[in-house]
C-alpha cells in the first residue's frame, strides 16, 4: 500500500511538472492516468467573450411595459471628427508638457489641455473661448485629409440611437442647421422653433491606443471635443424643448447639454441655471426625466447642479467615471482624495459614490424629496446600473444591453464580434471599498452581478472592449439611450 501510494505522489508530481512546462498537456497524457480532459468540452472550448455575447443574446429582453414617445432636448450640433495629433501637427503645433484649461482661449491652450487627457486616456469636452481663432481651427479641420462629419451633440445622438426603434417616436430640441437636419433619421421629429440657418460644428480629436506623440502615450483609445458653441451653451432651446411637451405629451423626458454652459462664465451660468430649472420644473410630475451629464472642470458649477438645482428633480442619471468622480469631488463625497481613476476604477469606489449620490441626493428613502432614483454608469470595462428598490424594473436586461451596444458601436459593427473585443472586467470585485463589504463575482454564462446596500440595488456587466475602435464619440449617448429603452418605469405615482 506504501508503494501504491509513494507511486501515485511521483505521478502527481512528475504530472505537475510537465503541466508547468506545458499548460496544454496531451490528450493522451490525461486518458493515460484517467483524469477526464475538461480542455474537450464545448464550453471550454469557447473564449470568455463568446460566452458573455452568447449570453447578451439570450438574456436582454425588452420590458413589458415600453416607451412610446420620447422627448429629447437640447444640445445638437454637427461633429467634426479627425485625428487629434495630425490637426494639432497640421496647426504647426509641437509637443510639450500636458495641463488642464478649464476654458480654451488660444491653440497653446488646446495643446497642453489635448496632451493632459490624452496621457490619460480620458475623454474631456472644453468651450474655446476666441470665436476667430476656433473658426481658423474648424477650416483646418474641415480640410483635414480623412475628416468626417457626423450627428453630434448629446441630445441628437441619443435622439439617433433611439431612433432606431421604429416603434418609438422622438422628438428633438435643439439648434439644428440645414447640414444636420440632412444627417438627422427621418423618424425623428423636429420641431419648426428648433431649424436655424447655421450649423453649430464641435470639433472632435480622436487618438488610438498606444499612438505617440512626442513622450506622450495614450493608454486607451478616446477622445478630445472643444467647441465655440454659443447657442448650446446658453441652453437657448430649453423653454421651446418644454413647452413642445403638450403638444407632443411623451412618457419619458431626456436631457443634456448642462455642461456647455460652464465655459460661458460663472455670471451667465448661475442666472440661466436658475431659469433652466425654473423650465425643468414646469414639466409634468408624472413624466420621468432622464439627465446626461458630460466633462465639467468647474466644481461650484458641478455643485449647484448637484445639490439644490437640478439633480434632485430628475429621476435618472447618466454618467462615466470622469464624471462621477469629479461629482464626488465637488460635493466632498467618498474617495474625494483621489486625483483620478489610476486603469480599471476600483469597483467598490464606484459603488461607494454611486450610493452616497443616491442617499443623499436621491428618493433612498420614502420620506425624500428627491427624485432621483437610477443613475446608468459606465466605464470602458464594465457598466453598473443603480437603482432604488421599487421604482424599476428590468435592471439586468437594461446594463447588459448598454454593454453590448458599446461593444457593437465601437466595432463600427451591428452585432458583437468577439474575435474583435476583449474582456477587461474584473472577474472578482467587492461591493464598496470599505468594511463591511461583499466579495462577488462575475459569472460570464450570467454575466450580471447584482448586490444590494440599504435600499439600492446594484447590477454590474461587463464590458467587451473594442480591440480597435473605429469611432468613441457618442458611446455614452448610445449606452444611456439602449439602458432607458430596455428600463421599465414600475410606479406610476408622481416623481
Amino acid at each position: 500500500m506504501w508503494k501504491t501510494a509513494s507511486a501515485a505522489a511521483l505521478l502527481a508530481l512528475a504530472v505537475g511538472y510537465f503541466y508547468q512546462g506545458s499548460p496544454q498537456l496531451p490528450e493522451q497524457i490525461l486518458q493515460y492516468i484517467g483524469l477526464p480532459n475538461f480542455q474537450t468540452s464545448p464550453q471550454s472550448q469557447k473564449s470568455l467573450e463568446q460566452v458573455i455575447s452568447a449570453a447578451w443574446e439570450t438574456l436582454i429582453t425588452l420590458p413589458t411595459r415600453q416607451w412610446s414617445k420620447v422627448a429629447v432636448g437640447v444640445n445638437a450640433c454637427v461633429d467634426v471628427v479627425v485625428t487629434g495629433v495630425g490637426l494639432l501637427q497640421a496647426l504647426a503645433v509641437d509637443p510639450g508638457t500636458g495641463l488642464n484649461h478649464e476654458v480654451l482661449h488660444s491653440k497653446e491652450d488646446l495643446r497642453e489641455a489635448f496632451i493632459h487627457y490624452m496621457e490619460r486616456g480620458a475623454a474631456a469636452e472644453r468651450f474655446f473661448s476666441d470665436s476667430e481663432v476656433f473658426q481658423r481651427i474648424a477650416r483646418a479641420a474641415a480640410e483635414y485629409p480623412g475628416a468626417k462629419l457626423y450627428v453630434g451633440g448629446n441630445a441628437a445622438l441619443i435622439s439617433q440611437k433611439l431612433a432606431t426603434y421604429p416603434d418609438l417616436m422622438v422628438l428633438l430640441c435643439g439648434p439644428v442647421g440645414p447640414k444636420l437636419h440632412e444627417m438627422l433619421d427621418e423618424q425623428i421629429v423636429v420641431p419648426p422653433g428648433s431649424l436655424q440657418e447655421t450649423d453649430e460644428y464641435h470639433l472632435i480629436l480622436e487618438y488610438k491606443a498606444g499612438e505617440k506623440w512626442g513622450s506622450t502615450r495614450a493608454p486607451q483609445a478616446n477622445r478630445f471635443i472643444f467647441s465655440h458653441d454659443v447657442t448650446n451653451g446658453a441652453m437657448s432651446s430649453l423653454e421651446m424643448f418644454v413647452e413642445s411637451l403638450d403638444e407632443f405629451d411623451p412618457d419619458l423626458v431626456v436631457l443634456s447639454g448642462l455642461h456647455m454652459m460652464e465655459g460661458q462664465g460663472r455670471a451667465l451660468w448661475e442666472e440661466r441655471l436658475k431659469e433652466a430649472v425654473l423650465a425643468i420644473s414646469d414639466i409634468r410630475e408624472d413624466i420621468p426625466i432622464h439627465l446626461e451629464l458630460a466633462s465639467m472642470t468647474d466644481k461650484d458649477y458641478m455643485n449647484s447642479i448637484m445639490q439644490e438645482q437640478v439633480i434632485p428633480i430628475v429621476s435618472s442619471i447618466g454618467l462615466n467615471e470622469q464624471e462621477l468622480l469629479f461629482l464626488s469631488q465637488a460635493g466632498e463625497g467618498p474617495h474625494a482624495d483621489l486625483a483620478a481613476w489610476k486603469g480599471i476604477p476600483d469597483v467598490g469606489r464606484v459603488s461607494d459614490i454611486l450610493l452616497w449620490i443616491l442617499e443623499l441626493h436621491g428618493r433612498s428613502e420614502p420620506s425624500s424629496e428627491a427624485d432621483l432614483t437610477r443613475i446608468h454608469f459606465h466605464t470602458l470595462a464594465y457598466h453598473i446600473l443603480a437603482t432604488v428598490d421599487g421604482y424599476w424594473g428590468n435592471q439586468a436586461a437594461a446594463v447588459m444591453a448598454g454593454a453590448r451596444v458599446a461593444s457593437s458601436q465601437a466595432c463600427g459593427l451591428q452585432a458583437v464580434d468577439p474575435s474583435k473585443v476583449e474582456l477587461k472586467a474584473p472577474l472578482q470585485f467587492h461591493s464598496s471599498h470599505t468594511e463591511p463589504r461583499e466579495k462577488l463575482s462575475l459569472n460570464p454564462a450570467e454575466p450580471v452581478t447584482v448586490w444590494r446596500r440599504g435600499n439600492v440595488s446594484f447590477h454590474l456587466t461587463a464590458v467587451l472592449v473594442c480591440k480597435l475602435p473605429l469611432r468613441t464619440v457618442g458611446l455614452g449617448d448610445a449606452i444611456s439611450a439602449e439602458g432607458l429603452v430596455y428600463s421599465e418605469l414600475k410606479t406610476q405615482q408622481p416623481f
